[in-house]
């Protein structure tokens, strides 16, 4: 197999959008990460969005059991997995019913012809063949038989028909490999190590795989291939690697344990789409970190939130509905004042929801969702490159101001994956912290005491001490601590000052301000619409500013990475521009935080049907805004 392409034409393309659907038996999901991986390597930017059923196997060949991936890469910048596909490719009936909606026009459909019989068309409602009713007559339609070419190719292997047809996804994907010049050499290493104890099985995905591969290029049904060059302006001089949000949270975790020179404690229990992070850091035991799948959600963070009083990094991961069963344990690190980092992988809800498609419906809870006035300091990352940044800033404020911390990630980030540039361990934040040592108080007659919340005058953090420390004996507990000596306290005035003081010490969190990307028009003109976002939204609503922008309109944007405390300067940020408009993939959390905290009437724009927004809607609904102004 090589790269070059004898006799047929190529075409060169700056971006294109791939979508893989099947079964979710089909495959698709490493189909579509190995595609990804080896558009990584060739240096295109990307994005992806992974696409699956929330049931561990639904019925094969439904609409509920349909599995996809799409990856969208170019020669350029680009911020999103991309509104619709330029290619899909139809592992059955039901990938086609499920996807074609969002296919326009004049795209390439690949379809499996093996798959498309009477009784997996009636299963999906299709009374005729959509390949033969002129249904798809607007598409450039290839009938591939994906599954009979792959058992025809792997006859050598003495495999059955039903075991030959399970490496049709890799033939597909050799098939579009050869499409697009994807290098090749990553996915046949990649095979032989994932199937090192079966080589036989190895050997025969590799096969397919290359059977694929020949196929585009001796097929007449693929008269063109395509070149999409590496994206070598969109970014700086450095080491990158294909990353999922997931893995780079995990990945700053583990850095924010190394910086810090403490060993990094999780205590989880397996959630949809969290799990990914304990699977993740259940591997490096050599960097210090320890693994605790625990027995449900509140003995999760309660490990957690042991494991910080025994002077280690405590972090617990989950997603909403395991948000809600912590919120007693994370009132309690408040009271405690220790370092906990409580991790959200936001999915849609309420209960248990769409465990596996996206929301951002989890800010109220985070802010607000325990009882008495328990403030928690709130950090969002923007995309999944950038959740490694955002563990290590987490970590950074719950270990400098003695505080749980709340990371609102979600599905969309979590699963996703994009560019990703490895930082050099010098460029990373100095961590460390002193823990208590030694008595910190002299009382009235004389005697040097241990205070546990006798305070920093700048971060108004409480020591740490260390369990075991000769002197440094304290109580702790969820009642109320007096002021210093941290004694048990009914005192309402007591009782007063501790609400406050805890309060203070959350608004007084250093955090930068929040910048705007407003540039002057030709005559110096500034916009008077400011889109503001938070989270995942940064790609869609990037990506839709630079379309109005384009068409000639002026528009600011700024995002928020800081909920709470919110930036000193957002104020002042609101308050100069004559409308804002809020995307959500809620129903208006953020919006109604702007509105009382800074009395903006903030226009809200929302979406909850597990998806992230697209470009387009987005353009047209701030061009509205803009309209309307």
């Amino acid at each position: 197999m090589t790269s070059e392409v004898n006799s047929k034409e190529v075409k060169r393309l700056d971006r294109v959008i791939i979508r893989f659907a099947g079964d979710s038996g089909d495959g698709m999901q490493l189909t579509g990460d190995r595609f990804t991986s080896e558009t990584a390597s060739f240096g295109n930017d990307l994005s992806t969005l992974p696409n699956f059923p929330a049931e561990i196997r639904a019925p094969a060949g439904t609409l509920p059991g349909v599995s996809s991936f799409q990856v969208h890469f170019a020669d350029h910048d680009i911020l999103t997995p991309g509104d619709a596909p330029n290619v899909l490719v139809a592992m059955n009936p039901a990938a086609l019913k499920a996807n074609i909606g969002d296919v326009p026009r004049g795209a390439e459909v690949i379809v499996n012809t093996d798959e498309f019989n009477k009784r997996a068309m009636a299963k999906v409602g299709y009374e005729a063949s959509p390949l033969e009713d002129g249904s798809l007559d607007g598409y450039s339609v290839h009938e591939v038989p994906l599954t009979t070419l792959t058992v025809e190719a792997l006859k050598e292997f003495g495999l059955s028909r039903k075991d030959a047809g399970r490496s049709k996804n890799m033939f597909a994907l050799g098939l579009l490999s050869w499409m697009y010049h994807r290098p090749t050499e990553g996915t046949i290493g990649f095979l032989r190590a994932k199937f090192a104890k079966k080589p036989d099985i190895a050997e025969a995905n590799i096969a397919a795989f290359r059977a694929g591969w020949n196929f585009g290029e001796t097929t007449e049904d693929f008269a063109v291939s395509y070149e999409v060059a590496p994206a070598q302006s969109a970014f700086p001089a450095g080491t990158y690697r294909s990353i999922s949000g997931n893995l780079a949270l995990a990945y700053g975790l583990i850095a924010a344990g190394q910086q810090a020179d403490l060993p990094l404690f999780l205590g989880s229990y397996p959630i949809t789409p969290a799990s990914d992070i304990l699977h993740e850091l259940s591997r490096h035991k050599n960097f210090g970190v320890r693994t605790f799948q625990a027995e449900d959600e509140i003995a999760g963070i309660g490990a957690a939130l042991g494991a910080a009083f025994g002077g280690a990094l405590g972090v617990t991961t989950t997603s909403g509905p395991g948000v809600a069963l912590k919120a007693e344990t994370v009132g309690l690190a408040v009271s405690l004042e220790l370092p906990l980092l409580i991790v959200d992988i936001q999915r849609g809800g309420p209960s248990t929801g769409l465990p596996t498609k996206t929301e951002q419906a989890d800010l109220l809870q985070a802010m607000f969702g325990r009882n008495g006035e328990a403030p928690v300091p709130i950090v969002a990352p923007a995309t999944p490159s950038d959740c490694f940044t955002a563990a290590l800033d987490a970590a950074r404020i719950a270990l400098t101001y003695r505080t749980p911390v709340m990371l609102l990630s979600d599905g969309y980030l979590a699963n996703g994956s994009e560019p990703w540039r490895i930082p050099e361990v010098d460029d990373l934040p100095d961590l460390r912290v002193q823990f208590a040592g030694k008595p910190n108080h002299t009382l009235a007659d004389g005697t040097e005491v241990f205070w546990p919340y006798k305070r920093d005058p700048q971060t108004l953090a409480r020591p740490w001490a260390i369990p075991g420390t000769p002197g440094l004996e304290h109580r702790i507990g969820g009642i109320e601590k007096e002021d210093g000596s941290g004694n048990i306290s009914y005192s309402p005035s007591n009782h007063d000052l501790m609400v406050r003081t805890r309060q203070a010490k959350v608004d007084g969190i250093e955090v930068p301000d929040i910048e705007v990307d407003d540039p002057e028009g030709p005559s110096g003109e500034r916009a008077r619409t400011l889109v503001l976002g938070w989270g995942s939204t940064y790609g869609p609503i990037t990506a839709a500013v630079r379309r109005v922008r384009r068409a000639g309109d002026h528009i600011a944007q700024a995002h928020l990475r800081y909920l709470n405390p919110f930036p000193g300067n957002l104020g002042e940020v609101l308050a100069a521009y004559d409308k804002v408009v809020v995307p959500e993939m809620n129903l208006g959390q953020l919006a109604t935080l702007v509105r009382a905290r800074y009395l903006v009437d903030a226009f809200s724009y929302n979406q909850v049907n597990g998806m992230p927004f697209k470009a387009e809607q987005l353009a047209t609904a701030l061009k509205e805004a803009i309209d309307n102004g």
